[in-house]
């Protein structure tokens, strides 16, 4: 943990999926899956995925339909399927940048359904944890759907 880090608290969201760690990470993968539910608002349409490469380095850029357009973006820093991604978080409308995404995945051995633990670093407001944390939430709600092939 750097300097950086440890001055601003973390945002933690965790969340059990009936799904197995296979299927759960490509839905973080794949764009047509990811357009589904990743950063999607409730009635809205479907994210627009304009990039996904997912790997080390890869970039990937979205675009959100709510109450107006938002652009999200960021850099892949680690991709290891199906156990852990790692990702810079940026959105257009923010007045800071580069906050940093881990996700991780993991199999409950005695149901086989994956648990998913994710934390986003370096948001430097109350306010802005609050939000991402109440967005992070409705983002797992839309992933347990689409895990679940609800159509919506």
């Amino acid at each position: 943990m750097n300097a950086q880090t440890a001055t601003f608290p973390a945002v933690v969201v965790q969340r059990t999926f009936t799904a197995p760690i296979e299927k759960v990470f490509q839905a973080w993968t794949d764009p047509a899956l990811m357009a589904r539910w990743f950063c999607r608002i409730t009635g809205q349409p479907p994210t627009r995925v304009l990039e996904a490469d997912v790997r080390a380095g890869g970039r990937y850029k979205l675009e959100v339909q709510g109450d107006k357009l938002y652009r999200g973006w960021g850099i892949y820093r680690e991709v290891r399927p199906p156990e852990r991604l790692v990702f810079t978080w940026n959105w257009e409308h923010d007045d800071f940048a580069d906050t940093l995404v881990t996700v991780e995945f993991s199999t409950l051995v005695e149901s086989g359904f994956t648990e998913v633990r994710l934390t986003h670093e370096l948001l430097p407001t109350s306010k802005a944890r609050e939000e991402h944390r109440q967005g992070w939430n409705e983002c797992f709600d839309m992933l347990e759907r689409t895990l679940r092939g609800e159509a919506f």
